[in-house]
């Protein structure tokens, strides 16, 4: 599913008060030959669990009468997704392919979005791909899949627009 088709008749509201859930989230990829954000290819389809994590680096020195200070130094972030595997799946067909599951540097690197389907607020970056389990379960059990999605520079704000 692309963006576009899922937030169809989904205004955000900037100004939006109240709790959000795990699926007022959109984690969204480039895969082929999207042309904007809004073809971008939603990450949902067997997804059982999302986690964005911002992964901050410190160093610590210590200074004669201050002590010791902690400095932050940069923010990585990343995503967690696990699932069941499905078949004909966009999203999950092309981590599962053999190019991403064993490629390496740039070969799997693509940009994303992720935004709060009641904000429109986020950010925009790209991400390195990286397949943990292509095939985990038990006998009779759905086949499920784990990958980390993780930034290569420091991504950028980004509102989604239902025209854009």
């Amino acid at each position: 599913m692309k963006v576009s088709e899922l937030m169809a008749g989904i205004t955000p509201k900037p100004d939006y008060e109240g709790f959000a859930t795990n699926d007022d989230f959109v984690l969204a990829v480039k895969i082929g030959e999207a042309t904007g954000e809004a073809d971008y290819t939603v990450v949902q389809t067997g997804i059982t669990s999302h986690e964005a994590a911002l992964n901050p680096q410190t160093t610590d020195s210590q200074y004669i009468r201050t002590g010791l200070v902690t400095t932050k130094t940069g923010t990585q972030r990343s995503f967690a997704v696990s699932g069941e595997r499905y078949e004909g799946d966009a999203f999950q067909g092309f981590c599962m392919s053999h190019a991403v599951k064993f490629g390496r540097g740039n070969e799997v690197v693509v940009p994303y979005v992720y935004f709060s389907m009641l904000t429109g607020k986020g950010e925009k970056g790209s991400v390195a791909i990286i397949v943990n389990d292509d095939q985990t379960g038990e006998a009779g059990a759905n086949a499920g899949f784990s990958a980390d999605l993780k930034s290569t520079s420091t991504p950028t704000e980004y509102t989604y627009s239902a025209g854009a």
